[in-house]
């Protein structure tokens, strides 16, 4: 039996890449049903500050044919806590880029105050979409020089 009944994890799954499927993956062992929040072009736009490369309707599409994934919802605020009550969730996977910020120190005082675990997963090394977006913008850069 797994530990926890729901879970729930969110990002923005642009330029999909195995740090995406490892967190998918390990989250989906520790839970029963799996659901993902996919954040909106809008909520990227932000607290990025930038649009993503894949827009939001293809990035649910991609989310959803994960094996690991139950359900996906869109991501339309920044408020893990007000996706809490509509979904009602027993755990919160997020990759520990953010463990022990106090804006995320917050909002797992909060969430322990209801019953909900915050589980955090290492960051799959020398993977990010904000490397493969630059990366990727780099090549954009040289072809147009290339073709003057």
């Amino acid at each position: 039996m797994k530990k926890y009944k729901l879970g729930y994890t969110t990002g923005v799954f642009d330029l999909f890449h195995i740090g995406h499927l490892n967190i998918l993956k390990k989250a989906k062992e520790q839970c029963d049903y799996l659901i993902v929040g996919v954040s909106t072009d809008e909520v990227v736009q932000g607290y990025k500050k930038k649009t993503p490369v894949i827009p939001f309707e293809e990035r649910i599409s991609i989310v959803e044919a994960i094996k690991y994934v139950d359900e996906v919802v869109p991501q339309t605020s920044m408020d893990k806590f007000n996706a809490w009550e509509k979904l009602k969730f027993d755990a919160i996977f997020h990759g520990d880029d953010w463990k022990g910020s106090k804006m995320y120190e917050k909002i797992e005082n909060k969430f322990s105050s209801v019953g909900v675990e915050m589980v955090y997963f290492s960051y799959t090394k020398g993977t990010s979409s904000t490397i493969l977006g630059d990366v990727l913008n780099q090549l954009l850069l040289k072809e147009q020089k290339t073709a003057k």
